[in-house]
Formats: C-alpha cells, sequence, structure tokens
C-alpha cells in the first residue's frame, strides 16, 4: 500500500499486532519487566502505580481487544 498510514510500530492502521511488538512498545514507553512466572510477564515503570500483565506469547498475534486493554492499562494510544 503506498501513502498507508502507519502507527508507531511501523504498521500499517489496523494491522494485527504481535506479542514481540507490543512489548517494545511497552519498553519504548518506560516500562520494564518486573517479575515474570511461567508466560505471564509483569512490567512496571516508575512513577506509575500498577503493573501491566501480559500473557506473552512471542509472535503470536495479540487479539485486539487484548491488546487495548494491555495499552489502556499502560496509559499508551492505541497503535
Amino acid at each position: 500500500m503506498v501513502g498507508g498510514v502507519r502507527n508507531e510500530l511501523g504498521r500499517e492502521a489496523g494491522g494485527k499486532v504481535t506479542f514481540n511488538e507490543l512489548i517494545r512498545l511497552l519498553e519504548a514507553n518506560g516500562f520494564a519487566l518486573v517479575r515474570q512466572k511461567g508466560s505471564v510477564r509483569y512490567y512496571g515503570k516508575a512513577g506509575w502505580p500498577n503493573l501491566i500483565r501480559v500473557d506473552y506469547h512471542g509472535s503470536r498475534q495479540v487479539r485486539t481487544g487484548t491488546c487495548h486493554a494491555i495499552l489502556k492499562a499502560a496509559g499508551i494510544p492505541k497503535p
């Protein structure tokens, strides 16, 4: 697609996001891995009151609702 709108992940608007890309987005916004048990990871950052839970699955695509819930909890606008 020529001239398509791209988000901060470099994807075309409306494209699916993988768990790896979602983690990169969290880390780019100052979040760091605080603890992990199995595939469940918790991210936090200084000044942010809550930990962000991510059930990590690598290169699999994140469902839209799950992605939006994680980004909302982190205070990051939707890509």
